[in-house]
This record gives C-alpha cells, structure tokens and sequence, in this order.
C-alpha cells in the first residue's frame, strides 16, 4: 500500500475519532510557544511514495503558533529528525537488512486553520540541513558505518500536511511530509551522469506537543 493511502486511511480514522471531543470555537487564538516530539515513518521514493521499505524513527524540537485572526495562524518549528529507509536482503550468498539513516534539522511553516476551539488543519512547506547520515546492517553481515554528508545532498525541502487536536496544555497530531529534493547529488563519471540515491524523503509523524505559556 502507497504511503499517501495510508495517511489518507490515518488521517479520516485521527478525525472520526477526534470529532467525538470537539467543541465550537469560542475563544481567540493567542500566541503559543511550546516543545514537541513524535515517532516517525520514513521512507525514500522515486517515483511514488510507499511503505516497503519504512525505517522507524523520532523527532524532536519547539514550535510557536502567531496568530494572525481568530481561526488562522502561522505555525514555525525548528525539529531535529530521523529519516531515511530500510532494506531487506536474501539470496545465495546472504540474507538480512540495510538502514540508509539521515538526521536533519528541519524547519517547518505551516498555516494553521483552527477548525474548533480543539481541532486544528495545517500545512505548508518545510526545510531541512543534514547533519549527520550512517548505514547499519543485520545478519549475515553485520556493519555500521558513517556516511560523509558531502556525498548527499545537504539540502532538502518539501510539503507538509497535517491534522491537530488541542487537550491544553498538551496536544496530539498526525502529519505527513512528501519530499521534492533528491537525497543523492548529481555526478558525472567517465561521461555519464547519474544521482545516487536517486531518491526523495517520505515520512509520516504522530506527535505530541506541550504548550509553555
């Protein structure tokens, strides 16, 4: 099943269920400041997102919610997260798993749309640096090594959706960023050209943020 089906299928189960506590919207958004962290669901994708190949992950990080009226806001957050994706092997010769791990810092903006006083609609853009990438592997050959990030592309950038609920101080919510950038660089040997991983960054979080002030 494609990734995009499966925060399709998240996210009308995350509303159904969400609907239940909600409540009209009576009060003014004010300016929110606040710490998050969720799991994450990454993968890398070529021409189409899915989940095959998912690598489990976190993020961590702070957030701050500016009002601009009563039901709109502009959400940035600074994040540091895991990516990246997971590869299983067996043939004649070997058998077991490969982890492709990339650690970013990422900066989300997102417009907020407070649908209730309790339930929330984002989306957006995103930017990331990466700072440090590695590849495990597990069976018949075990290895751990570092990857230079001057090999990859230190950049990424993509779109970001999601859904909220607001508990105060502490909310949950569901979010899926879909890559635009390649992971790998462009390079050209002997005269041909060619980007290894020629791939882009898939990954779906739950998290659960707490409000400061």
């Amino acid at each position: 099943m494609k990734m995009q089906s499966n925060f399709l299928c998240a996210l009308t189960l995350f509303m159904t269920a969400s609907f239940g506590m909600l409540q009209a919207q009576e009060e003014k958004v004010t300016t929110e400041f606040g710490v998050k962290g969720g799991f994450n669901m990454s993968n890398l994708y070529q021409s189409e997102a899915d989940d095959n190949n998912v690598i489990y992950g976190f993020n961590a990080g702070v957030y701050a919610t500016l009002p601009i009226s009563d039901f709109i806001a502009i959400q940035p957050e600074i994040l540091y997260t895991t990516k990246g994706a997971e590869l299983d092997y067996n043939n004649a010769f070997v058998d077991g798993n490969a982890k492709f791990k990339l650690n970013y810092i990422e900066v989300p903006l997102l417009v907020r749309v407070n649908i209730t006083k309790n339930f929330n609609v984002h989306a957006g853009g995103y930017a990331s640096y990466l700072v440090s990438s590695k590849v495990t592997g597990d069976g018949d050959i075990n290895f751990d090594e570092a990857v230079d990030t001057d090999d990859l592309n230190k950049f990424d950038a993509g779109i970001a959706a999601g859904v909220g609920v607001d508990f105060n101080p502490i909310s949950v919510g569901l979010r899926y960023n879909y890559g635009l950038t390649t992971v790998g660089k462009e390079r050209t040997i002997a005269g041909t050209t060619y980007t290894f991983p020629d791939a882009k960054n898939s990954n779906l979080t739950l998290y659960l943020s707490y409000k400061l002030n």
